[in-house]
């Protein structure tokens, strides 16, 4: 798996990208990143510079995580997903802690994260027609544009929410939705006992907003927090509010 690092710090930071994006999904935090802050930034498994997995299988994505930790630690790290990067990190701080190696992880941070799945989500994964609805949405200038208009009061005039489509093979986030389809409910991770924090923009989907409520249950140790003026993309409009927010 291919990581970038960024930093010399003591403390450590993982950060996993969504299911359109890379290891470049973190970089408009670089500038804000704390003195004593490595952040390393994977391109997760068939994104970026790393290969697809051996198989488009949750379990075998989280075998290759729960390696990955294993290479940065210790000390124990601070993994930050951003958006259906959160479910990664959630899966993986399950591994681990079944494992036995809870300590390997010091907290959870998730960016703008999903407990369920919207209906534009079972559509793209839809076997039938997933592959002319993310063409349609994702696969062509004019789609992604359209996308971005109607999406308009979720983000920043200036924001792209579909820049990360560009160039992208539809095979692979398609996959990627089949794959975490495997997660039923997030009750899965009630057993979470490590610090968790949810980071999510003032002004993002609804289905974000709904997903807090269904984790406030799960987890007595759940802090939330908004970022004001993002939508759902808040490593993109508003870094220096993440970074501050991940370091507190």
């Amino acid at each position: 798996m291919y990581v970038e690092r960024y930093g010399s710090g003591r403390q450590r930071w993982l950060g996993l990208h969504g299911w359109s994006g890379d290891h470049r999904t973190f970089e408009p935090l670089l500038p804000y990143l704390p003195e004593g802050v490595t952040l390393y930034a994977p391109d997760l498994p068939g994104c970026g510079r790393s290969p697809a997995p051996q198989q488009w299988r949750l379990a075998a994505v989280t075998r290759e995580l729960v390696a990955l930790v294993g290479r940065l630690t210790p000390p124990p790290l601070t993994v930050i997903g951003n958006c259906s990067g959160a479910l990664l990190g959630l899966c993986l701080a399950r591994e681990l802690c079944a494992g036995g190696q809870a300590e390997r992880i010091e907290r959870l941070v998730l960016i703008d994260p999903f407990a369920y799945w919207p209906w534009y989500f079972r559509v793209f994964a839809s076997e039938t027609i997933g592959p002319y609805a993310l063409a349609c949405s994702f696969g062509n200038p004019l789609g992604r544009r359209l996308v971005n208009l109607a999406l308009a009061g979720k983000r920043r005039r200036q924001t792209d929410l579909t820049e990360g489509f560009a160039g992208l093979s539809p095979d692979v986030p398609r996959a990627w939705l089949r794959m975490l389809r495997e997660i039923r409910s997030p009750e899965e991770f009630a057993c979470l006992r490590l610090p968790i924090r949810v980071l999510h923009g003032e002004r993002t989907f609804a289905a974000v907003r709904r997903s807090l409520r269904l984790f406030r249950p799960l987890w007595p140790q759940l802090e939330c927090r908004p970022i004001a003026g993002a939508g759902h993309l808040p490593l993109k409009e508003a870094p220096q509010a993440v970074a501050a927010s991940i370091l507190v």
